[in-house]
Parts: C-alpha cells; structure tokens; sequence
C-alpha cells in the first residue's frame, strides 16, 4: 500500500518514519485513560479462562467463548472483566484491520495513519491534479453538507461545541477545527497510539483560537455529559464496525447531542458505482483487511437513525466513494 501512495506523490515511508523517530511517545501519557480497561465504576469479574473445563463451557455464551479463545491465544489467561461486552469492544479493536497485527493499538499504525488517509483521499478523486485538489472535493463536501443540514434544520443555532468520534490521528477534528473555527472541536478515538500523534502534530502546527482537546474513550460510551455537543461527527470509521457497535455509536450521538444538533456520518456508500464495480480480487483484498464490512454494508444505517430518534436524515454522495449521512436531533 505504502508503495502505490507513493507512486501518487505521497510521502507515505518519510512521514511515517518521522513520527516514529520524534517526540510523540512523550504524549502517551497525558493522552491514556487507563479507565478504558479497569473502569471502577463496574462490578469486578474474575475468570481464568484455561481452568474452564469443556463441561462448564454450556454456561457460557458464545460471546465469552470467543473472548477465552482470542484471548489465551493472544494474551494469556487471567482477566479482570468489568463488562463482558466492554472486552468484546477491545476484542475488536485489537483485531487485525488494515493489515496491523496489532490493529489499531500499534505505534505503526498511528505512524502510518494519517498517509494512508491522504491515499484514501486520492483513491477517491483519481483524476485530482493533486492531493489539495481531491481533498477539496472529499473533505470540502463532506463539511459543507454538515454546514447545510445544521442551518437548513437547526434554525442558524450556534455551532459551540463539535464532537468527531473515531478521530484517529486528528485529520477530520483538523477539518473540522478550520471549518467552523469559533467552535471548540474535542477528538475522541479508543486508540491512544492514534491520539498521541494528533496530540503531537496539534502542537507543532499553529496555536489555535480554540485549540482541540483529545480524548481517550470508547465511542459507544464515551462518558461524556449529555446534551453537550452542537455538531457530532464520525467520519470513515463504521465500515470498521459490527452492526452492534454501529448502533451503540449512532445511540450515544444522539444522547451527546443537543436538542436541535447535527449527526453527520462520512463513509463507504453502499450505492456507489465504484465501489460496486470492483474486481473481484481487489473487493476481496479490502474484506481481508476490513472485517466487518458485509455487516456494515448490511446495516440500515438511515433506519438505525431514525430509530434511534433522530429526524430530517438526508444522505448524499459527497464523492464518487463516500456518502454523508446527516440528522437532527428534535426540538
């Protein structure tokens, strides 16, 4: 992948080599919130999963069975469980996307992420004369539709506080940020490694009238007060979600959001022609590496909103590749 970004005049070797040979590990721990793993809010569970005899495996679901065989395969035997589907959630993140090992908890992959978005971006727009050019169109439409729904639906309300859930390395916050610049803009992703480096690179760029804060959560819980948000936005990251996960992140938008707020969500369209016509070795190349994509191509994600209370869902194909999906939270 690094080599056809490359071919495309994108630094993908220069840039990842220059996060992982600065600074940015300094941030890890400013950055953690070791609450992800042991939130003391929760009854403590303790199971050594390798003294569980095969007859005591009818008493457990199917969910905590696939947690003792990821885990004694990967990990070791001995947990501390809070919450069985909280483990389910870092289940998920640890599992191979993209083509890390590790997932999204490496240094590699926060070193790599943000050109592998700029490559994304150029996939999108191939006829772009250059890389500012594609994101123009990608990133410039998906910001106007947001634009556009909040003042067509909430009544020119004040845009105050901006929430992008699944931030990664603070590109689409960065978007976010210039775009409505009165706005204080607040990253969220599960990934520390991700949010160290946006952390990182938001230092070393110009002082902001309203800088970014960054938070370590988990996106279906976020922890956050409710009705605190104007704007909540989660771009490129439901196609690496499970239909449960999906509907517990389009859920706690709507709890984040105040009365009035916009939902925008930038992903895959499942009606692009692109998309839809992709050989049949390059369609499986991108499953190996993404492996809830069926389940995401499968979820109403409109009906999930509206499900879920919110009103005036409009979508739009904002690029050959991508659809923005945007909803009202009601007066």
């Amino acid at each position: 992948m690094n080599s056809t970004a490359e071919k495309t005049n994108i630094p993908w070797r220069e840039m990842t080599r220059e996060i992982l040979e600065s600074e940015v590990y300094k941030e890890m721990d400013s950055i953690q919130n070791s609450s992800i793993v042991y939130p003391d809010s929760w009854p403590i569970l303790v199971i050594d999963f390798a003294s569980l005899t095969p007859s005591a495996y009818g008493r457990l679901s199917a969910e905590a069975l696939e947690i003792r065989t990821y885990l004694i395969g990967n990990l070791g035997s001995m947990f501390v469980f809070y919450d069985l589907y909280t483990c389910l959630a870092v289940i998920d993140y640890l599992n191979p996307f993209h083509a890390y090992d590790e997932g999204n908890l490496s240094w590699l992959a926060a070193a790599e992420a943000e050109a592998a978005t700029m490559s994304m971006v150029r996939r999108a727009i191939p006829d772009a004369s250059s890389l500012d050019e594609a994101n123009q169109i990608v990133r410039g439409n998906w910001l106007n539709a947001i634009e556009q729904h909040h003042q067509q639906f909430s009544g020119n309300a004040m845009i105050e506080n901006i929430l992008d859930i699944g931030c990664s390395v603070g590109v689409s916050s960065r978007y976010l940020a210039n775009k409505f610049p009165s706005a204080k803009v607040t990253g969220l992703d599960l990934s520390p490694y991700f949010l160290a480096v946006a952390q990182f690179k938001e230092k070393k760029s110009t002082p902001r009238k309203n800088p970014i804060s960054w938070v370590h959560a988990n996106g279906e819980d976020t922890r956050l007060p409710a009705q605190s948000f104007d704007i909540v936005s989660i771009a490129y990251v439901l196609h690496e979600c499970p239909a449960r996960a999906i509907l517990n992140l389009v859920k706690e938008a709507f709890r984040l959001l105040r009365p009035g707020g916009t939902f925008a969500v930038t992903d895959n369209s499942p009606k692009s022609k692109i998309l839809q016509e992709l050989s049949p070795v390059l369609f499986t190349l991108m499953k190996s590496t993404e492996p809830f994509l069926d389940e995401y191509y499968l979820t109403d994600l409109e009906g999930k909103m509206k499900e879920a209370g919110f009103v005036n869902i409009q979508t739009i194909l904002t690029d050959p590749r991508h659809r923005t999906v945007t909803g009202t939270v009601p007066y």
